[in-house]
């Protein structure tokens, strides 16, 4: 059982994986129609807020087809994953563990108690007061609950912290936001900035054990205000103690959350004192920048996944040699697309790959921190990870996205 939520980037990638490997799937997703329309066969509509419901319905599921795993593809399906692996008796993680991947404030504080570097933070309460006396600026505002970096603002001072507070305080009001938050929508977290260069870890837990799978830089600084993030590039060009420092940090953070099994997505700072940890996952790395690996005989990360999931033999967990790299390209303004310019001219640089537009002509952007969804991603593949990130900001350069 694959848990797909409709706004997942990563549902063709994961059935490919599935069907790479003849596996007989059944998609349980957040909303009844779309992917019932795209993947015609087995599916069902699960509670993904209700988790203890939603896994009493994949049991029931399971007695009369009979499930030999449940993965989630992206952060929503997490904890009912957990949840109703631990209902069927399934590998995967506790869904103790899991929550520390989806609540900020739970992350920080099994962090914190078990000794992994970490900013100082509270949690607020939109009605109360900001605690302006116990603050050393610059500061993070952060919602608990959501992902990919939405709602997430640098403060500098108090007037930009309470521009923040409310910035945050309308977006938890939507619809959409308030029911992913759940019962966390009324707070939020406060966190200290933490400087230095930032880096992503893809792994996967086996038995409690780490392997690490890629290190990304992420060489455009994540400075803030807000915190898009656009170029992912492996190998990591960063020197090996401190690559080092990452994967044991990682692990380290792994086991203070109690997770055991499956997929790992660590974003960590680095500065002259160390590596700090910035979100932990139990899922794979988001968007479509897992196009950017590959293992063994062309295996694909989803691959991976499925076939540790279901105990399937995995010879190699070697990432090939080549350097590759992903741009998820900006969202560059507020409003209805126009036209999409340069497409042809970007595909034609040296080393890229392929462009995979999401967003299309009559599409609106919306910008972070509000905004969730990237118009796009550009690869490119080659021999050294200085040349691929070239070849992806040349491509970016020549798309203009007109209005």
């Amino acid at each position: 059982m694959l848990l797909i939520p409709t706004a997942s980037y990563r549902a063709p990638d994961f059935m490919s994986a599935a069907d790479k490997l003849g596996l007989d799937v059944v998609v349980a997703s957040d909303n009844d129609q779309p992917l019932a329309d795209m993947y015609p066969g087995r599916w069902l509509t699960l509670p993904y807020h209700d988790v203890e419901r939603g896994a009493q319905a994949v049991a029931r599921y399971a007695d009369s087809f009979p499930l030999d795993a449940v993965v989630a593809v992206d952060d929503p399906g997490t904890i009912l994953a957990a949840h109703a692996s631990a209902e069927l008796q399934l590998n995967g993680n506790t869904p103790e563990s899991v929550i520390g991947t989806r609540d900020k404030s739970e992350l920080r504080r099994a962090l914190e108690s078990h000794g992994v570097r970490s900013p100082s933070w509270q949690v607020c309460r939109f009605d109360d007061e900001p605690p302006l006396g116990q603050l050393e600026f610059p500061v993070v505002v952060k919602p608990l609950g959501l992902n990919g970096s939405r709602g997430v603002i640098r403060a500098n001072d108090e007037a930009s912290l309470r521009q923040a507070i409310e910035r945050l305080r309308r977006l938890l009001s939507t619809k959409s936001a308030a029911a992913e938050c759940g019962e966390l929508a009324d707070r939020f977290l406060i966190e200290g900035f933490i400087p230095g260069i930032e880096v992503a870890l893809e792994g996967l837990l086996r038995e409690g054990e780490l392997h690490t799978l890629a290190v990304f830089d992420k060489p455009d600084p994540l400075d803030g205000p807000f915190f898009e993030e656009t170029i992912y590039v492996t190998p990591s060009r960063l020197p090996e103690a401190q690559i080092d420092e990452v994967v044991a940090t990682a692990r380290k953070s792994a086991e203070a959350l109690g997770l055991q099994d499956g997929p790992l997505h660590a974003e960590l700072r680095l500065n002259e004192e160390g590596a700090w940890p910035v979100d932990v996952a139990a899922r794979t790395i988001g968007g479509l920048c897992a196009r950017t690996l590959r293992f063994g005989a062309g295996m694909s990360l989803e691959e991976i996944v499925l076939r540790h999931a279901i105990n399937a033999p995995l010879a190699s967990l070697n990432r090939e040699s080549t350097a590759a790299g992903v741009m998820m390209m900006p969202i560059v303004g507020r409003g209805r697309i126009r036209e999409i310019r340069g497409l042809d001219e970007a595909a034609a640089v040296p080393l890229i790959e392929e462009i995979e537009m999401e967003a299309r002509v009559g599409d609106v952007l919306v910008p972070l921190p509000e905004g969730a969804d990237y118009p796009g991603f550009i690869f490119a593949r080659g021999d050294d990870p200085a040349k691929v990130e070239s070849a992806l900001r040349e491509a970016w350069s020549k798309i203009e996205f007109v209005l």
